[in-house]
Protein backbone atom coordinates (compact mmCIF):
# COMPACT_ATOMS: atom_id res chain seq x y z
CA UNK A 1 0.00 0.00 0.00
CA UNK A 2 1.35 3.78 -1.02
CA UNK A 3 0.08 6.85 0.53
CA UNK A 4 0.15 10.40 -1.21
CA UNK A 5 3.45 10.66 -0.59
CA UNK A 6 4.24 7.55 -2.48
CA UNK A 7 6.25 5.65 0.67
CA UNK A 8 5.40 2.71 1.38
CA UNK A 9 3.19 1.81 4.72
CA UNK A 10 3.26 -1.38 6.89
CA UNK A 11 -0.53 -2.90 7.73
CA UNK A 12 -0.43 -3.51 11.33
CA UNK A 13 -2.80 -6.08 12.70
CA UNK A 14 -3.85 -4.73 15.50
CA UNK A 15 -5.33 -2.00 13.66
CA UNK A 16 -7.54 -4.18 11.63
CA UNK A 17 -8.54 -5.82 14.71
CA UNK A 18 -9.40 -2.59 16.17
CA UNK A 19 -11.29 -1.48 13.26
CA UNK A 20 -13.35 -4.61 13.02
CA UNK A 21 -13.76 -4.49 16.48
CA UNK A 22 -15.30 -0.81 16.31
CA UNK A 23 -17.53 -2.05 13.42
CA UNK A 24 -18.79 -4.78 15.56
CA UNK A 25 -19.60 -2.27 18.59
CA UNK A 26 -21.35 0.23 16.03
CA UNK A 27 -23.51 -2.79 14.70
CA UNK A 28 -24.37 -2.97 18.47
CA UNK A 29 -25.43 0.20 19.12
CA UNK A 30 -27.55 0.58 16.36
CA UNK A 31 -29.33 -2.32 17.51
CA UNK A 32 -29.55 -1.94 20.96
CA UNK A 33 -30.48 2.24 20.12
CA UNK A 34 -33.43 0.60 17.99
CA UNK A 35 -34.64 -1.83 20.94
CA UNK A 36 -34.43 0.98 23.26
CA UNK A 37 -36.63 3.62 20.97
CA UNK A 38 -38.95 0.68 20.70
CA UNK A 39 -39.41 1.06 24.80
CA UNK A 40 -40.29 5.06 24.37
CA UNK A 41 -39.21 7.26 20.90
CA UNK A 42 -35.53 7.91 19.18
CA UNK A 43 -35.01 10.85 21.16
CA UNK A 44 -35.36 9.37 24.39
CA UNK A 45 -32.74 6.42 22.67
CA UNK A 46 -30.28 9.40 21.79
CA UNK A 47 -30.54 10.82 24.74
CA UNK A 48 -30.02 8.08 26.67
CA UNK A 49 -26.71 7.13 24.24
CA UNK A 50 -25.46 10.66 24.49
CA UNK A 51 -25.66 11.16 27.93
CA UNK A 52 -23.84 8.05 28.67
CA UNK A 53 -21.25 9.04 26.30
CA UNK A 54 -21.22 12.27 27.99
CA UNK A 55 -19.92 10.64 31.29
CA UNK A 56 -17.76 8.64 29.00
CA UNK A 57 -16.08 11.31 27.46
CA UNK A 58 -15.44 13.37 30.57
CA UNK A 59 -13.89 10.97 32.49
CA UNK A 60 -11.81 10.18 29.43
CA UNK A 61 -10.82 13.82 28.97
CA UNK A 62 -10.03 14.35 32.68
CA UNK A 63 -7.63 11.39 31.92
CA UNK A 64 -6.00 12.16 29.34
CA UNK A 65 -5.86 16.18 29.99
CA UNK A 66 -3.75 15.04 33.03
CA UNK A 67 -1.46 13.18 30.86
CA UNK A 68 -1.13 16.18 28.48
CA UNK A 69 -0.28 18.66 31.29
CA UNK A 70 2.22 16.16 32.95
CA UNK A 71 4.06 16.07 29.24
CA UNK A 72 4.01 19.55 28.77
CA UNK A 73 1.73 19.08 25.20
CA UNK A 74 -1.43 20.98 24.79
CA UNK A 75 -2.14 21.30 20.81
CA UNK A 76 -5.47 23.13 20.03
CA UNK A 77 -8.42 21.64 18.27
CA UNK A 78 -9.94 23.04 15.46
CA UNK A 79 -12.91 24.51 15.67
CA UNK A 80 -14.91 22.05 13.72
CA UNK A 81 -13.35 19.20 15.57
CA UNK A 82 -15.92 19.75 18.46
CA UNK A 83 -19.21 19.36 15.87
CA UNK A 84 -18.93 15.68 16.08
CA UNK A 85 -21.46 15.18 18.39
CA UNK A 86 -23.93 16.96 16.04
CA UNK A 87 -23.51 14.67 13.53
CA UNK A 88 -23.14 11.51 16.11
CA UNK A 89 -27.05 12.55 17.95
CA UNK A 90 -28.40 12.48 14.07
CA UNK A 91 -27.02 9.55 13.32
CA UNK A 92 -28.38 8.08 16.65
CA UNK A 93 -32.05 9.83 16.10
CA UNK A 94 -32.25 8.67 12.47
CA UNK A 95 -30.62 5.06 13.11
CA UNK A 96 -33.36 4.46 15.65
CA UNK A 97 -35.96 5.24 13.60
CA UNK A 98 -34.56 3.45 10.27
CA UNK A 99 -34.03 0.26 12.51
CA UNK A 100 -37.78 -0.17 13.50
CA UNK A 101 -38.76 0.53 10.51
CA UNK A 102 -39.09 -1.90 7.18
CA UNK A 103 -35.76 -1.03 6.28
CA UNK A 104 -34.34 -3.22 9.72
CA UNK A 105 -30.89 -3.21 10.79
CA UNK A 106 -28.89 -4.96 8.49
CA UNK A 107 -30.57 -2.19 6.01
CA UNK A 108 -29.30 0.54 8.29
CA UNK A 109 -25.95 -0.71 8.80
CA UNK A 110 -25.52 -1.07 4.91
CA UNK A 111 -27.09 2.50 3.91
CA UNK A 112 -24.88 4.07 7.15
CA UNK A 113 -21.41 2.13 5.22
CA UNK A 114 -23.01 3.98 1.68
CA UNK A 115 -23.13 7.64 3.50
CA UNK A 116 -20.11 7.18 5.13
CA UNK A 117 -18.74 6.20 1.88
CA UNK A 118 -20.05 8.42 -0.17
CA UNK A 119 -19.01 11.54 3.18
CA UNK A 120 -15.13 10.09 2.17
CA UNK A 121 -15.17 10.49 -1.10
CA UNK A 122 -16.36 14.13 -0.94
CA UNK A 123 -13.33 14.88 2.06
CA UNK A 124 -11.03 13.12 -0.06
CA UNK A 125 -11.82 15.33 -3.35
CA UNK A 126 -12.44 18.69 -1.58
CA UNK A 127 -9.85 18.03 0.62
CA UNK A 128 -12.39 18.59 3.38
CA UNK A 129 -11.09 19.03 6.97
CA UNK A 130 -7.50 19.68 6.02
CA UNK A 131 -7.17 16.48 4.40
CA UNK A 132 -5.05 16.42 1.59
CA UNK A 133 -7.24 16.71 -1.71
CA UNK A 134 -7.50 13.61 -3.58
CA UNK A 135 -8.65 13.22 -7.31
CA UNK A 136 -11.27 10.00 -7.14
CA UNK A 137 -10.30 6.91 -9.12
CA UNK A 138 -12.31 4.69 -11.17
CA UNK A 139 -12.11 1.79 -8.35
CA UNK A 140 -13.84 4.48 -6.18
CA UNK A 141 -16.74 4.55 -7.75
CA UNK A 142 -16.76 0.72 -8.12
CA UNK A 143 -16.66 0.33 -4.35
CA UNK A 144 -19.39 2.93 -4.32
CA UNK A 145 -21.70 0.90 -6.24
CA UNK A 146 -20.89 -2.51 -5.14
CA UNK A 147 -21.69 -1.42 -1.62
CA UNK A 148 -24.82 0.63 -3.10
CA UNK A 149 -26.01 -2.46 -4.97
CA UNK A 150 -25.14 -4.64 -1.85
CA UNK A 151 -27.33 -2.11 0.63
CA UNK A 152 -30.47 -2.59 -2.38
CA UNK A 153 -29.82 -6.32 -1.99
CA UNK A 154 -29.72 -6.63 1.93
CA UNK A 155 -33.11 -4.04 1.93
CA UNK A 156 -34.90 -5.99 -0.81
CA UNK A 157 -34.32 -9.70 0.26
CA UNK A 158 -35.31 -9.06 3.65
CA UNK A 159 -38.94 -7.20 3.15
CA UNK A 160 -39.64 -10.72 0.59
Amino acid sequence: MKTLESRPIQANPLVFAIALGTGGLLSLMVHLNGELAQFGNPLFSSWVAHGTGTVAALVLLAVFYRIARKSGMNPPAPFWAYLGGISGAATVILSSLTVNSPVGLPGTLALGLAGQLAFSFSADKWGLFGLPKRPLAGRDFVALALVLSGSTLIIFSSSI
